[in-house]
């Protein structure tokens, strides 16, 4: 179905510049899902929510698979002459959309006092990753950190307080090791999937982060960062605590329910999943600090692709801003477990209300203290599949965990050398 919308009713948002032409305003927007779960419901009944508040405008929302295939799929569609307007793909894809000139800065797209409030009204912490060289490439909406899940029930029955989770490296590992019995780990830490990330995480916990803020150096091999996968690795070799080898991205959340292992790490966007279906108490916890506390940000924003008309993007602004509003934040959070990305998200009626009801839902948020940008460079996917492959080298005994990264550093440095 083709629609209508006047220019006009455009530059009533008071937010974009187009010319007082009549605009066709189909969109197709790509976005992923990585952690599982019926959210493609989620997003949909959004999309159905502001096509009706919107009827000149028709959604075409494309579910694509997981960040990666996502970013494929979206930038195959577009190499093949298909339209697309927007997508939601990682936060930290921005180097790379921006060196393949698919994306346009939202600077470019808004005017006024309006606009300029528009885009500081999100945490600075979430826009990190989307803002490059003065200009703004992605907005948030996907938006998590890492955290600790933890089963209560297990804790009271190794003699822990099921209330404290453990706050130190040190701590982790004794009551990991309390916790470890014939039937169940006592933590899992995934290595597939987004390996990078959780060793982001330890690193930055060890004091030191993976890289520079222009995109343009890593410090794999620094000394902190072998250490923080030495510690990692030997979870498993010297601790007993967590499964020698590899632990599955995907099937952990299900490893948890099924009171495999005590802890686990993994994304905020799994918490409303666990909180529905976990049959026994369980806790959510910020991660522990070693040298200092952190996790990095991670998931996904919205970003608006260059070869669309004015008017298309008029009509996707509009659905961006409509699903970052504070009330549209607030129910994807609660139906998700996703942060709201803004502070004006939580203080929204409903996630005031399910935040009292349900304390953890504030967890990723109150993280974002010590949170950092999540990993990126240019050429940020052949840097990332280096660093994931010396991750799982050293955690399968393949490599040490020094010549692991050595090797990941020098690939970084080689394919990095061209943008400086």
């Amino acid at each position: 179905m083709t629609r209508h919308v006047s220019a006009a009713a455009i530059l009533a948002a008071g937010l974009f510049a187009v010319n007082p032409a009549l605009a066709e305003t189909e969109l197709t927007m790509y976005y992923p899902i990585s952690v599982g779960g019926p959210l493609t419901a989620v997003v949909d009944g959004m999309v159905a929510e502001f096509e009706e508040a919107n009827p000149d405008i028709s959604v075409n929302a494309i579910y694509a698979g997981n960040y990666d295939d996502t970013r494929i799929k979206a930038l195959a569609a577009l190499n093949a002459g298909e339209p697309a307007q927007l997508a939601v793909l990682f936060s930290i894809d921005a180097y790379d959309l921006i060196e393949q000139d698919v994306i346009v800065p939202f600077d470019d797209y808004i005017q006024g006092d309006e606009g300029q409030a528009w885009l500081g009204s999100f945490y600075p912490g979430l826009m990190a990753n989307g803002q490059i060289e003065g200009k703004t490439w992605g907005i948030p909406f996907q938006r998590s950190t890492i955290v600790a899940y933890y089963n209560k029930d297990m804790f009271r029955e190794a003699g822990l307080d099921p209330d404290h989770a453990p706050a130190t490296w040190d701590e982790m590992v004794e009551m990991g090791k309390a916790l470890t019995n014939d039937d169940h780990f006592g933590l899992m830490i995934p290595s597939t999937g987004y390996p990078y990330w959780m060793f982001q995480a330890l690193a930055i916990q060890n004091g030191i982060e993976l890289m520079s803020g222009d995109g343009l150096k890593t410090f794999f091999n620094d000394p902190r960062a072998v250490e923080a996968l030495e510690f990692w690795t030997s979870l498993s070799t010297e601790q007993g605590i967590m499964p020698k080898g590899t632990v599955e991205w995907g099937t952990l959340r299900q490893a948890f329910l099924e009171g495999k292992t005590a802890m686990m790490w993994h994304t905020t966007g799994n918490l409303t999943a666990v909180k529905d279906n976990a049959t026994f108490d369980f806790g959510v916890s910020t991660l522990p600090a070693n040298v200092q506390p952190g996790s990095p940000t991670g998931g996904g924003n919205f970003y608006l692709f260059k070869n669309s008309t004015d008017e298309e993007k008029a009509a996707a602004l509009k659905l961006i801003q409509f699903m970052t509003s504070p009330e549209k934040a607030a129910e994807w959070s609660i139906a998700t477990g996703y942060m709201g990305v803004s502070p004006a998200a939580y203080e929204t009626d409903a996630l005031k209300a399910y935040a009292k009801e349900f304390p953890p839902a504030l967890v990723a948020r109150d993280q974002l203290e010590s949170a950092i940008a999540e990993f990126s460079t240019f050429e940020t996917a052949r840097v990332r599949d280096g660093l994931n492959n010396a991750v799982q080298a050293a955690l399968t005994g393949t490599k040490s965990a020094a010549d692991a990264l050595n090797e990941a550093q020098t690939s970084a440095e080689g394919l990095l050398s061209a943008y400086r």
